[in-house]
């Protein structure tokens, strides 16, 4: 577990015309699909700036939702783990990501009892953190708990805030030991022995970002916290993500990486 940010693939999916009816826990405008298909494209090219093999799955014109691969698995070196997503409407979704992680992998188990989303975890140096939250539930946690174990993986259980739809919308992993949190998450102390970065005040949507070997890759917009990751000695790069927040999606969710 050592480089959980070092990898060299990603799986993608192109957005579908009915993202207009993604989930949304809040309706601030309905999503322009030429502008996220601009979007998505500047996300994959940054991906494979970095070196990286991208794979780009076909729309899912039945699964509004299914741009947000990230929800479906966990990617780990020893293998791959199929969620079981806690919104009804995202359950195939995970049925669709398979075949392409059996591509990958000789090793995909699946979670088959409870909820958990790929939002909801976080994994370091040193364990995998997983959020409870709408959308995560005790017994997805336990069972991935008892999946990754003989894996040499520790899983520690963590709350998400309230009203925050998934762990991750308010943190990512920057290095082995530093994590981009928000204030009110660091707050609860799930982050004690790391070192912790906080987003700007009112910043708080620049959280969702990823470490993608040499980039920090996070959403364009929120120049107090990018200063922030550049004084703190990463290297940024920027991606207009204001399609994708509308559905409470940021730069994890378009990606599985491995």
């Amino acid at each position: 577990m050592e480089h959980s940010y070092e990898f060299s693939r990603a799986i993608t999916r192109k957005p579908s015309a009915s993202i207009v009816d993604g989930l949304r826990a809040a309706d601030i405008g309905t999503p322009d699909l030429a502008q996220m298909l601009k979007d998505h494209a500047h996300y994959v090219v940054t991906l494979r700036e970095t070196g990286a093999d991208v794979v780009e799955l076909p729309a899912l014109e039945d699964f509004p939702d299914g741009v947000f691969v990230e929800d479906t698995a966990l990617c780990l070196p020893e293998g791959a783990i199929l969620m079981r997503p806690g919104a009804a409407s995202r359950m195939g979704e995970v049925a669709q990501m398979a075949p392409a992680l059996r591509g990958f992998y000789d090793q995909v188990l699946a979670v088959e009892t409870g909820f958990i989303e790929g939002g909801d975890i976080l994994t370091t140096a040193k364990e995998i953190l997983v959020g409870r939250s709408a959308r995560t539930d005790a017994q997805g946690v336990a069972e991935l708990t008892k999946l990754v174990a003989p894996w040499g993986y520790s899983v520690r259980e963590v709350f998400t805030p309230e009203g925050v739809l998934h762990f991750k919308t308010d943190c990512s992993l920057l290095d082995a030991e530093t994590i981009l949190a928000t204030k009110r998450l660091d707050a609860s102390g799930c982050f004690e022995g790391y070192r912790v970065i906080h987003t700007a005040d009112g910043e708080e949507a620049a959280a969702n970002a990823i470490r993608y070997n040499q980039f920090v890759i996070m959403a364009a917009g929120f120049p107090k916290t990018a200063q922030r990751l550049r004084d703190a000695g990463f290297e940024v790069r920027q991606v207009n993500n204001t399609e994708c927040a509308k559905l409470d999606g940021g730069m994890s969710c378009l990606s599985l990486r491995f």
